[in-house]
Protein backbone atom coordinates (compact mmCIF):
# COMPACT_ATOMS: atom_id res chain seq x y z
CA UNK A 1 0.00 0.00 0.00
CA UNK A 2 0.91 3.37 -0.89
CA UNK A 3 1.98 5.89 2.07
CA UNK A 4 -0.61 8.48 2.56
CA UNK A 5 1.03 12.49 2.11
CA UNK A 6 -0.23 15.29 4.21
CA UNK A 7 0.63 18.42 2.51
CA UNK A 8 0.67 21.99 4.23
CA UNK A 9 -0.13 24.67 1.71
CA UNK A 10 1.61 28.29 1.41
CA UNK A 11 -0.99 30.45 0.10
CA UNK A 12 1.45 33.69 -0.38
CA UNK A 13 0.21 37.17 -1.29
CA UNK A 14 3.06 40.15 -1.00
CA UNK A 15 5.08 38.16 0.38
CA UNK A 16 2.51 36.74 3.28
CA UNK A 17 0.84 33.63 3.97
CA UNK A 18 -3.19 34.53 3.24
CA UNK A 19 -6.12 32.02 3.86
CA UNK A 20 -9.82 32.92 2.46
CA UNK A 21 -12.98 30.86 2.02
CA UNK A 22 -14.21 29.76 -1.84
CA UNK A 23 -10.87 31.29 -2.89
CA UNK A 24 -12.46 35.17 -1.49
CA UNK A 25 -11.92 37.00 1.37
CA UNK A 26 -8.18 36.92 1.98
CA UNK A 27 -6.54 37.21 5.41
CA UNK A 28 -3.22 37.45 6.79
CA UNK A 29 -1.80 34.50 8.74
CA UNK A 30 1.96 34.57 8.68
CA UNK A 31 5.88 34.67 7.35
CA UNK A 32 6.17 31.84 4.61
CA UNK A 33 9.34 31.43 6.23
CA UNK A 34 8.38 31.12 9.42
CA UNK A 35 5.72 28.59 8.39
CA UNK A 36 7.74 26.60 6.29
CA UNK A 37 10.52 26.01 8.74
CA UNK A 38 7.07 24.56 11.50
CA UNK A 39 5.89 22.25 8.78
CA UNK A 40 9.49 21.25 7.83
CA UNK A 41 10.20 20.10 11.28
CA UNK A 42 6.44 19.02 12.59
CA UNK A 43 5.92 16.18 10.33
CA UNK A 44 4.52 17.56 6.98
CA UNK A 45 5.49 15.25 4.13
CA UNK A 46 5.37 17.65 1.72
CA UNK A 47 5.00 21.11 1.15
CA UNK A 48 3.29 23.89 -1.44
CA UNK A 49 4.44 27.13 -1.49
CA UNK A 50 1.34 29.52 -3.97
CA UNK A 51 2.46 32.78 -5.30
CA UNK A 52 -1.92 33.14 -5.24
CA UNK A 53 -1.68 36.48 -6.90
CA UNK A 54 1.04 36.18 -9.54
CA UNK A 55 -0.93 35.04 -12.62
CA UNK A 56 -4.05 37.48 -12.13
CA UNK A 57 -1.32 40.60 -11.74
CA UNK A 58 0.10 39.31 -14.97
CA UNK A 59 3.89 39.00 -13.31
CA UNK A 60 6.48 36.71 -12.18
CA UNK A 61 6.55 34.65 -9.09
CA UNK A 62 8.45 36.64 -6.26
CA UNK A 63 11.80 34.30 -6.19
CA UNK A 64 13.21 36.37 -3.08
CA UNK A 65 10.15 34.97 -0.60
CA UNK A 66 10.49 31.93 -2.34
CA UNK A 67 14.58 31.44 -1.93
CA UNK A 68 14.40 32.01 1.82
CA UNK A 69 11.54 30.13 1.86
CA UNK A 70 13.12 26.99 0.43
CA UNK A 71 16.38 27.42 2.39
CA UNK A 72 13.99 26.67 5.75
CA UNK A 73 12.63 23.43 4.65
CA UNK A 74 13.88 19.54 4.57
CA UNK A 75 11.27 18.01 2.74
CA UNK A 76 9.93 18.25 -1.00
CA UNK A 77 8.39 21.46 -1.87
CA UNK A 78 6.15 22.42 -4.93
CA UNK A 79 5.90 25.67 -6.25
CA UNK A 80 3.39 27.97 -8.38
CA UNK A 81 2.05 31.24 -9.31
CA UNK A 82 2.72 33.05 -12.42
CA UNK A 83 4.26 29.76 -14.46
CA UNK A 84 3.71 30.78 -17.99
CA UNK A 85 6.94 29.34 -19.82
CA UNK A 86 10.28 26.82 -19.25
CA UNK A 87 12.32 29.74 -18.15
CA UNK A 88 9.46 30.08 -15.36
CA UNK A 89 9.95 26.45 -14.43
CA UNK A 90 14.08 26.97 -14.27
CA UNK A 91 13.85 29.95 -12.12
CA UNK A 92 11.98 28.50 -9.48
CA UNK A 93 13.75 25.21 -9.85
CA UNK A 94 16.40 27.24 -9.28
CA UNK A 95 15.38 29.31 -6.28
CA UNK A 96 15.18 25.31 -4.09
CA UNK A 97 11.59 24.15 -5.56
CA UNK A 98 11.99 20.49 -6.34
CA UNK A 99 8.67 20.16 -8.27
CA UNK A 100 6.96 22.98 -10.53
CA UNK A 101 2.80 23.78 -10.28
CA UNK A 102 1.04 24.94 -13.09
CA UNK A 103 -2.15 26.15 -13.95
CA UNK A 104 -3.23 29.20 -15.61
CA UNK A 105 -0.34 29.25 -18.01
CA UNK A 106 -0.87 25.55 -19.10
CA UNK A 107 -4.66 26.71 -19.55
CA UNK A 108 -3.07 29.17 -22.17
CA UNK A 109 -0.69 27.16 -23.51
CA UNK A 110 -0.98 23.28 -22.68
CA UNK A 111 2.12 21.90 -24.77
CA UNK A 112 4.00 24.33 -21.77
CA UNK A 113 3.04 20.81 -19.86
CA UNK A 114 4.73 18.79 -22.48
CA UNK A 115 7.60 20.98 -23.08
CA UNK A 116 8.54 21.05 -19.20
CA UNK A 117 7.92 17.54 -19.19
CA UNK A 118 10.81 16.23 -21.40
CA UNK A 119 13.20 19.02 -20.02
CA UNK A 120 12.48 18.41 -16.36
CA UNK A 121 11.05 14.81 -16.37
CA UNK A 122 7.07 14.59 -15.01
CA UNK A 123 7.82 13.76 -11.81
CA UNK A 124 8.68 17.58 -11.66
CA UNK A 125 5.36 18.80 -13.35
CA UNK A 126 2.39 19.00 -11.44
CA UNK A 127 -1.07 20.50 -13.25
CA UNK A 128 -3.01 22.42 -10.48
CA UNK A 129 -6.51 22.56 -11.42
CA UNK A 130 -9.05 25.11 -10.29
CA UNK A 131 -12.51 23.34 -10.29
CA UNK A 132 -16.00 24.50 -9.37
CA UNK A 133 -19.55 23.05 -10.37
CA UNK A 134 -21.22 25.34 -13.07
CA UNK A 135 -24.67 23.94 -14.43
CA UNK A 136 -24.27 20.42 -12.71
CA UNK A 137 -20.61 20.69 -14.96
CA UNK A 138 -17.05 20.80 -13.35
CA UNK A 139 -15.48 23.75 -15.02
CA UNK A 140 -11.97 24.60 -14.97
CA UNK A 141 -11.42 28.27 -13.18
CA UNK A 142 -7.73 30.07 -14.18
CA UNK A 143 -6.46 33.67 -12.57
CA UNK A 144 -6.62 32.00 -8.61
CA UNK A 145 -10.68 30.83 -9.58
CA UNK A 146 -11.51 34.61 -10.49
CA UNK A 147 -12.41 33.79 -14.29
CA UNK A 148 -14.80 30.74 -15.86
CA UNK A 149 -12.57 29.00 -18.65
CA UNK A 150 -15.34 27.05 -19.91
CA UNK A 151 -13.06 23.90 -20.50
CA UNK A 152 -14.79 20.89 -18.99
CA UNK A 153 -12.29 20.05 -15.96
CA UNK A 154 -12.20 16.03 -16.45
CA UNK A 155 -11.28 16.35 -19.50
CA UNK A 156 -8.33 18.72 -19.03
CA UNK A 157 -7.18 16.46 -16.19
CA UNK A 158 -6.57 13.62 -18.70
CA UNK A 159 -5.42 16.07 -21.44
CA UNK A 160 -2.48 17.09 -19.10
CA UNK A 161 -1.63 13.96 -17.94
CA UNK A 162 -1.43 12.46 -21.73
CA UNK A 163 0.76 15.95 -22.36
CA UNK A 164 3.33 15.11 -19.27
CA UNK A 165 2.14 16.08 -15.94
CA UNK A 166 3.32 13.66 -13.25
CA UNK A 167 0.82 15.11 -10.36
CA UNK A 168 -2.62 16.43 -10.41
CA UNK A 169 -3.72 18.95 -7.43
CA UNK A 170 -7.33 18.96 -7.61
CA UNK A 171 -8.23 22.41 -6.06
CA UNK A 172 -12.20 22.25 -5.30
CA UNK A 173 -13.41 25.67 -4.94
CA UNK A 174 -17.03 24.72 -3.85
CA UNK A 175 -15.35 23.19 -1.16
CA UNK A 176 -12.14 25.32 -0.41
CA UNK A 177 -11.88 26.51 3.00
CA UNK A 178 -15.38 26.09 4.26
CA UNK A 179 -14.17 22.65 6.06
CA UNK A 180 -17.35 21.03 5.38
CA UNK A 181 -15.10 18.47 4.30
CA UNK A 182 -13.05 17.22 0.75
CA UNK A 183 -15.04 17.03 -2.59
CA UNK A 184 -15.48 13.30 -2.60
CA UNK A 185 -17.88 13.17 -5.65
CA UNK A 186 -14.55 15.11 -7.40
CA UNK A 187 -11.58 13.72 -6.78
CA UNK A 188 -13.37 9.88 -6.99
CA UNK A 189 -13.59 10.89 -10.76
CA UNK A 190 -10.06 12.19 -11.37
CA UNK A 191 -8.77 8.99 -9.62
CA UNK A 192 -11.05 6.84 -11.62
CA UNK A 193 -9.51 9.08 -14.74
CA UNK A 194 -5.74 9.04 -14.65
CA UNK A 195 -3.11 6.83 -13.10
CA UNK A 196 -0.94 9.43 -11.26
CA UNK A 197 -0.66 10.84 -7.93
CA UNK A 198 -3.94 12.49 -6.94
CA UNK A 199 -4.08 15.40 -4.07
CA UNK A 200 -7.28 16.34 -2.84
CA UNK A 201 -7.52 19.86 -2.21
CA UNK A 202 -10.02 22.09 -0.81
CA UNK A 203 -12.82 21.75 2.05
CA UNK A 204 -10.36 20.10 5.03
CA UNK A 205 -12.13 20.74 8.83
CA UNK A 206 -11.24 18.44 10.89
CA UNK A 207 -9.07 14.90 10.87
CA UNK A 208 -12.17 12.90 10.42
CA UNK A 209 -12.33 14.79 6.88
CA UNK A 210 -8.37 13.26 5.99
CA UNK A 211 -9.71 9.43 7.64
CA UNK A 212 -13.10 10.00 5.19
CA UNK A 213 -10.59 11.18 2.12
CA UNK A 214 -8.73 7.84 2.56
CA UNK A 215 -11.24 5.81 3.12
CA UNK A 216 -13.28 6.55 0.68
CA UNK A 217 -11.02 7.09 -1.79
CA UNK A 218 -8.12 4.43 -1.40
CA UNK A 219 -6.89 5.35 -4.92
CA UNK A 220 -6.10 9.27 -3.31
CA UNK A 221 -2.12 9.98 -2.49
CA UNK A 222 -2.39 13.08 -0.63
CA UNK A 223 -4.77 15.53 1.31
CA UNK A 224 -3.76 19.19 0.89
CA UNK A 225 -4.77 21.23 3.72
CA UNK A 226 -3.75 25.23 4.66
CA UNK A 227 -5.86 27.19 7.62
CA UNK A 228 -6.53 23.91 9.72
CA UNK A 229 -2.67 23.65 9.85
CA UNK A 230 -1.88 27.67 10.37
CA UNK A 231 -4.16 27.95 12.73
CA UNK A 232 -3.13 24.51 14.55
CA UNK A 233 -6.56 23.31 14.58
CA UNK A 234 -5.32 20.28 13.56
CA UNK A 235 -1.70 19.04 14.81
CA UNK A 236 0.03 17.05 11.90
CA UNK A 237 1.34 14.44 14.05
CA UNK A 238 -2.44 13.89 15.73
CA UNK A 239 -3.63 13.46 12.15
CA UNK A 240 -0.73 11.08 11.52
CA UNK A 241 -1.03 8.85 14.65
CA UNK A 242 -5.43 8.67 13.97
CA UNK A 243 -4.94 7.37 10.40
CA UNK A 244 -2.26 4.80 11.74
CA UNK A 245 -4.92 3.59 14.24
CA UNK A 246 -7.28 3.36 11.25
CA UNK A 247 -4.70 1.01 9.30
CA UNK A 248 -3.97 4.20 6.43
CA UNK A 249 -0.41 4.17 5.49
CA UNK A 250 1.30 6.46 6.48
CA UNK A 251 4.71 8.29 7.52
CA UNK A 252 4.94 9.06 11.02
Amino acid sequence: MITKRIIPCLDVRDGRVVKGVNFKGLNDVDSPVALAEYYSSCGADELVFYDITASSDGRKLFTDILTETAKKVFIPLTVGGGINTVEDFDRVLKCGADKVSVNSGAIRNPNLIKEASELYGSQCVVLSVDIKRVDEEFHVFAKGGREDTGIEALSWIKRGVELGAGEIVVNSIDTDGVKKGFDIELLKKVCELVNVPVIASGGAGSIDDFIELFKKIPAIDAGLAASIFHFKEVEIMDLKKRMKEENIEVRL
